[in-house]
């Protein structure tokens, strides 16, 4: 079972590891985190109340009711912090404005995320940038795309990276995976209106590569 980060009658946070699909609707494995949460809450019907992807790691958000996962998945309810490793050296920060879906075969619709390069590296197979991205919408596979479409693709990404590049990485610094970790989640809670801020600690599969590149890992 992931790391429970907080738990409360509301909501509950985990630290999800990279491979585990969250829910069955976007795969065929025989055990989602859908499943895992049911059993931990002996409860039928749990609610994630955003998206991440197979790959990526780091805080997820479950509601315990559905009168507060409503109020978390309002618009701006929470403020999504990734980390994640790209291809080349990108400026110092920037923002990215542009429209993608937000299911798969969907209209395009607006998506804005803001970025900050935390550390740059030339290293092998190519120099690469630790970069901090914040989400102000929450749209498909939005960090990923965001990236591409600025030609600095997420390290380790099979659908919009580079698998040459992802290859070498994986042979070089033991990078097997997606670098891309939900480091924090800021929301306020549906209850007690408290501001909450929640951080899962890089993992090792990722913060080891990372370490071995010479990057710092916040």
């Amino acid at each position: 079972m992931p790391a429970v980060l907080f738990e409360d009658a509301d909501l509950l946070v985990l630290d999800k590891p990279s491979g585990v699909l969250v829910h069955r609707g976007w795969g065929h494995d025989r055990v989602t985190l859908v499943d895992m949460v049911q059993r931990m809450l002996e409860e039928k019907v749990v609610h994630p109340v955003h998206r991440l992807d197979r790959g990526t790691s780091g805080v997820i958000v479950f509601g315990r009711t559905v009168e507060a996962t409503r109020t978390m998945s309002e618009a701006g309810a929470m403020e999504k912090r990734y980390l994640a490793l790209v291809r080349g050296q990108t400026p110092g920060e920037g923002v990215i404005d542009h429209p993608i879906p937000r299911k798969v075969g969907g209209p395009r619709v607006e998506a804005v995320s803001r970025y900050r390069r935390l550390g740059f590296v030339e290293t092998e197979p190519r120099e690469v940038s630790l970069v901090e991205v914040v989400l102000e919408t929450g749209r498909l596979h939005q960090v990923r795309r965001h990236m591409k479409h600025i030609s600095h693709p997420v390290i380790g990404d099979t659908s919009y990276g580079i698998a040459a590049l992802n290859h070498g990485f994986e042979r070089s610094h033991g990078l097997c995976r997606l670098a891309l970790h939900a480091w924090s989640v800021t929301l306020v809670h549906p209850s007690s209106r408290e501001s909450m801020r929640f951080v899962a600690p890089v993992p090792d599969d990722l913060a080891l590569p990372l370490s071995r590149m010479g990057l710092i890992v916040p």
